[in-house]
């Protein structure tokens, strides 16, 4: 069970990373560079804090999630233990951030799906690793008494 779900994760950490990089490069995704550009102005529009008077910049609000997704990605492949759990939680509240923006634009199905499967591919990762974690097992020494094996 430990190989399937390290594969997983290494498999999510990639794309997660790639993405990422996508974001802040245009080198990489010279082509959907404009497009990128154009939805993180939309995506910026239903910004889910806005509620609050909070109205981030299109530019760097597309940053901000590409050096989340590239930190995550590579934290949940080459981290320990305690960062692969903090990239996940990211991870998963990234992808519900990223679920509500397109149903706030009225987005098709077809256009949410990578988000979800996205967002249940971490959630059973979540889970299959707190079922599968070791339990911690506690042995009790016992005590030598110091005259108890003595000869007469």
């Amino acid at each position: 069970m430990a190989l399937p779900l390290a594969a997983l994760r290494v498999l999510l950490g990639g794309f997660f990373a790639l993405t990422g990089a996508a974001k802040l490069s245009k080198q990489i995704a010279a082509p959907t560079s404009q497009q990128m550009k154009a939805l993180f102005i939309q995506f910026a529009e239903v910004f889910p804090l806005k509620v609050f008077g909070y109205h981030p910049d299109p530019m760097s609000y597309q940053v901000a999630v590409g050096w989340l997704e590239l930190l995550a990605g590579l934290l949940l492949i080459l981290g320990p233990r305690m960062l692969q759990d903090i990239s996940h939680f990211l991870l998963i509240v990234l992808m519900m951030g990223a679920i509500f923006t397109l149903v706030s634009l009225q987005e098709s199905l077809k256009t949410c799906i990578p988000a979800i499967v996205c967002l249940a591919l971490l959630l059973l990762l979540d889970i299959c690793q707190i079922l599968v974690q070791p339990e911690k097992v506690v042995r009790r020494t016992r005590k030598k008494t110091p005259g108890a094996f003595k000869e007469s």
